[in-house]
């Protein structure tokens, strides 16, 4: 098996998928019109509802959902071997993320621009409504802890790659000014991204000044720094800091993977890994449980993820300007990530066996495997970096794309630049999910609390917005200080897939409202159905196996604890849902269409 079949193969049935099933969602099913006007037109106030170019809001969007989850979940997953993940991107994401993502964003947008939990109540009920608020503020914060986890790794005593990210703030925030004032658009994009490149290319020379040594920072030091940055993330207008650094970062990730592309296609590495691993039934170093349901819970982002709601229900509804540009924002960034996660995969499985598990396991668990390295020390030369036992995900990913280009002979001297650049367009796409995920927080918290606080529910109000960014941020920096990836990625793969499930339950019951034909709903029951069981298997194994398992390493009640009441506000959510359903479906369907034009007119 070589890896050009895979890329040529997948491409392929992404672009069939868009052009029919896209059309076919947009079209048939969501029935997308510009007859009135978007959330961003009508309710425009400059601070979150603001009309955007559709290129900026396609960046925004696919930058902060394309955060660690397609880099990071099927590096982690290539544990089962290359088969697993592969055929669960591509189902995953045919099937089911990119018909959730559309219809969250629909959804959404319809009510205005409402967070999901808003829609949930207005759709579902008041009883949906409050266990989908609830359920969303877990799911955030255990989601903004596990994201930024993988930051931490990459930048650990790393002053290059701490430089190169730390200053993509300040170049944002100038491209956003500039932008605001000329709206020049080109020259914004073309300066910011220049200066990126400039400071990636200087950063080797602050190794050893001290600068270098400033920024040469321990884990629990960029534990704190990371909810201290989100807090002015979320804080600050969204043209100033979050929107134009999600667009400049898109340039990266996107320009980053077709060149991995183009390198896969000189280079023709083979897959090194087999279709499976000794490891499928479980006991693995990097995932405990067995392939399934673990593979539907380690790759998130790049098939399905709730993650994507917080997003298709927060920041971008508040931007699209036309109800067209549903189908290629949403539809069309979630098969881009799939591409993505396929090519991170590639990545992995590039790689020896031998080496792949001496990375990403401790020296003390590798010890244990009975495998040898292979070509580990050379590319610990290369990059000039030690490379064992740098779990999660990101230095393997950067570890496997500089081990492809590097074949390349121009690119061979280059090693170490090319690895500090992966690492830093991996931070830069985590951050802005981190930053994007921390302003929806923000909104979850004004929506849910301001029930019961009546100011917080002004996003007018910049103490009511400063204090529910700061909230946020709190909650998941102490989940982020006081975790590690092992504990918290798993428990962020279960509530990631369960927010997804509840994305589905709310796009199955708009579709059931607005379709001309009943049938449509099958477009989310089917991937529902599946999740919702996938979800609730590995939550009782991880409960059961890990969190209240004093033996095991991951023994934490607070994650068991965590991990019950959010399945239980899922079976809430979804025993509601049925009863709905049950009562939708015995009003005739134009009557029923009627009276859902009537609720959003």
């Amino acid at each position: 098996m070589n890896a050009i079949s895979i890329v040529i193969g997948s491409i392929c049935i992404l672009l069939i998928v868009y052009r029919l099933y896209g059309t076919f969602m947009a079209a048939k099913v969501l029935k997308l019109n510009e007859s009135k006007p978007t959330p961003a037109q009508k309710l425009e106030d400059g601070q979150d509802y603001v009309p955007t170019n559709k290129w900026v809001v396609f960046g925004h969007h696919f930058a902060a959902i394309a955060a660690a989850g397609p880099l990071v979940g099927p590096i982690l997953a290539a544990q089962f071997g290359y088969l697993p993940g592969l055929l669960w991107l591509l189902i995953g994401a045919v099937i089911g993320g990119a018909v959730h993502d559309m219809v969250v964003l629909f959804a959404s947008m319809r009510r205005d621009g409402k967070s999901l939990s808003e829609v949930a109540k207005e759709e579902l009920g008041p009883v949906a409504g409050f266990c989908t608020g609830l359920a969303m503020l877990f799911i955030i914060t255990i989601t903004m802890a596990g994201l930024s986890m993988v930051v931490l790794g990459a930048l650990e005593r790393n002053p290059w790659g701490t430089f190169a990210v730390g200053i993509t703030i300040p170049i944002a925030m100038g491209v956003g000014l500039y932008h605001k004032k000329t709206g020049n658009l080109k020259l914004a994009t073309t300066v910011g991204f220049a200066l990126i490149m400039a400071a990636i290319l200087w950063g080797p020379n602050i190794q050893g000044t001290w600068l270098g040594d400033l920024l040469t920072l321990e884990k629990s030091t960029l534990a704190l720094i990371l909810p201290i940055y989100a807090f002015f993330a979320a804080a600050l207008p969204v043209w100033l800091l979050l929107a134009p650094r999600d667009y400049l970062s898109t340039f990266m990730k996107i320009g980053v993977f077709a060149a991995l592309i183009v390198g896969v296609f000189i280079v023709n590495p083979e897959v090194q890994f087999p279709a499976f691993t000794e490891f499928i039934n479980g006991g693995g170093p990097v995932v405990a449980g067995p392939v399934w349901p673990f593979i539907s819970i380690t790759i998130a982002c790049g098939a399905i993820s709730g993650f994507h709601a917080f997003v298709g229900s927060g920041t971008t509804p508040k931007m699209i300007s036309r109800w067209s540009d549903i189908k290629g924002v949403a539809f069309g960034a979630m098969l881009v990530e799939c591409l993505v996660a396929i090519m991170a995969l590639i990545a992995a499985i590039s790689l020896q066996p031998g080496d792949y598990f001496a990375i990403n396991s401790s020296p003390e668990k590798f010890a244990t495997l009975g495998m040898e390295t292979v070509d580990l020390n050379e590319l610990e030369e290369k990059v000039g970096m030690d490379l064992e036992g740098r779990t999660g995900g990101a230095v393997t990913l950067a570890v496997g794309m500089t081990h492809i280009f590097t074949a390349v002979p121009f690119f061979a001297k280059l090693a170490s630049y090319f690895y500090q650049f992966v690492i830093l367009f991996e931070a830069v796409f985590i951050l802005t999910a981190i930053d994007s995920g921390t302003r929806v927080a923000r909104y979850l918290i004004q929506d849910f609390l301001g029930d019961f606080i009546k100011p917080l529910k002004r996003t007018d109000s910049l103490g009511a917005n400063i204090f529910a960014s700061a909230l946020a941020c709190f909650v998941w920096g102490y989940l982020l200080f006081s975790g590690d990836i092992s504990s918290v990625w798993a428990l962020f793969g279960v509530s990631n897939q369960l927010m997804a499930s509840i994305g589905l339950i709310i796009g199955a019951t708009v579709v059931l409202k607005i379709a001309e034909k009943r049938w449509y709903m099958l477009t989310c029951l089917i991937p529902l159905a599946y999740l919702f069981v996938t979800v609730n298997v590995a939550g009782y194994w991880m409960v059961k196996n890990v969190y209240f398992n004093a033996d095991n390493a991951g023994f934490s009640v607070l994650n068991g604890i965590l991990s019950i009441t959010m399945l239980i506000l899922g079976l809430v959510i979804m025993v509601t849902s049925i009863n709905k359903w049950i009562n939708l479906w015995k009003i005739p369907q134009h009557v029923l269409v009627e009276q859902s034009k009537r609720e959003v007119a």
